[in-house]
């Protein structure tokens, strides 16, 4: 193996008979090298949108999220807060509840969900930081109640949250009922003070407020929540915690504790089956860049007969020559691929720190997201070598039929 290597690798870089070959040959490298380059680039894109778009989901869902099994509520007392909160490895918890309402702010009107989260809620999933009206605040120091509203609703409304004048009015249907005349809706007032923007799965529908308000509205007691909502000190942490939080909550029936892709798996599906989706697209360019290699290898082949003739002579064996070739388009397409990663990383690094590529007004940034992760590079790698491979076999099968005596032409 180490003589085929070794005759394999003076091959590549040795001096042609013709020039012709030699540019064949750079332009198969320089195949490589793109097709290696957009490889990564591609998967390097999908993992940027992802990791926005899951940020964004950040604002919103917790990194570990507590529901019940059956039903919208269950009862989470102060000692069971306490027992999760108590966790090394947990940040802050939150108890939040929701339910559907309708809104009607100076004659607009829309229907949404009213969420009634506690004070702890912001450092859950930093929503303060994704205000851009208005500020976030839940309650007034005199015990006012007031409502931070997603940008969607927001607009519908036509909310000025500095006019402290006009509340924003919501109807809670009345669970307890009544009589035929008695009015089904519970109605309350409250300031809207503030906009946040996050996605606009949650700017359209969601309106925050403090949670013993909302508690209220709905008839609930002081322990009933939708959700129990937790952030841990370490991203790391969030398996850990996820288990820690099933044995201190004990009845495993009762409980669904979810950590992030979990609560939003359809998406995360979906961006990882369009990512590799756009990696075998990516692959089937290579795959036609590879001709090149292959005209590359029988170029050489051809040039090198007498070589190959000479070795036959010698006692090199079909099989010795086959290695020899497999070996020089695999080499071929290493130093190919080698090229295409340090073109990856350069443009990697132009499009991280100086925005290479933008993207239109209107989008919540300014160019493409881009992130590179390690485990991306061991299939890029598999494939670019394995396209290598299959693209030298016949190379080196018609270096096999290479008579050991050429007749003098």
């Amino acid at each position: 193996m180490n003589f085929s290597l070794h005759i394999a690798r003076r091959y590549l870089f040795a001096k042609r008979s013709t020039n012709a070959i030699n540019i064949i040959t750079g332009i198969s490298v320089v195949g490589v090298a793109i097709g290696t380059a957009a490889l990564i680039l591609v998967l390097s894109v999908f993992n940027g949108f992802e990791d926005l778009l899951g940020g964004l989901f950040g604002h919103f869902n917790p990194e570990v999220k507590v529901t019940a099994a059956k039903g919208k509520t269950f009862q989470a007392d102060s000692l069971m807060l306490t027992r999760l909160r108590q966790i090394p490895e947990v940040a802050a918890v939150s108890a939040t509840i929701e339910e559907i309402a309708f809104f009607e702010y100076d004659g607009s009107q829309d229907f949404g969900v009213l969420k009634g989260v506690d004070t702890y809620f912001s450092a859950v999933n930093g929503i303060d930081s994704t205000i851009i009206d208005g500020e976030y605040l839940l309650q007034t120091p005199d015990g006012g109640n007031c409502a931070v509203l997603g940008y969607g609703v927001y607009t519908k409304l036509s909310v000025n949250a500095k006019n402290p004048l006009i509340p924003l009015t919501i109807y809670m249907p009345d669970k307890d009922g009544g009589g035929a005349m008695d009015r089904p809706f519970k109605t309350r007032m409250s300031s809207p003070v503030g906009a946040f923007a996050i996605q606009q799965e949650f700017d359209e529908q969601y309106v925050l407020s403090n949670l013993q308000f909302v508690r209220e509205l709905l008839g609930a007691d002081s322990a009933t929540v939708s959700a129990i909502e937790v952030k841990c000190r370490k991203p790391s942490d969030i398996g850990a915690v996820k288990l820690k939080i099933q044995e201190a909550l004990g009845n495993q029936g009762e409980y669904i504790v979810k950590d992030q892709y979990e609560q939003n798996e359809a998406f995360f599906k979906v961006m990882r089956l369009e990512k590799w989706m756009g990696f075998a697209l990516t692959s089937l360019m290579l795959i036609l860049m590879a001709f090149n290699t292959i005209g590359a290898l029988w170029m050489i082949v051809l040039d090198k007969q007498k070589d190959i003739s000479v070795l036959k002579s010698l006692g090199a064996t079909d099989q010795v020559v086959r290695r020899i070739f497999l070996l020089e388009g695999l080499l071929l397409t290493f130093v190919g691929m080698v090229l295409g990663v340090l073109l990856a990383l350069l443009l990697y690094w132009l499009q991280k720190h100086y925005g290479l590529i933008s993207i239109p007004e209107g989008f919540i940034v300014d160019s493409y997201p881009i992130s590179m992760r390690a485990t991306d590079f061991l299939p890029v790698v598999l494939t670019v070598l394995s396209i290598g491979f299959l693209a030298s076999l016949l190379p080196a099968r018609r270096a096999m039929q290479v008579p050991a005596f050429l007749r003098e032409e």
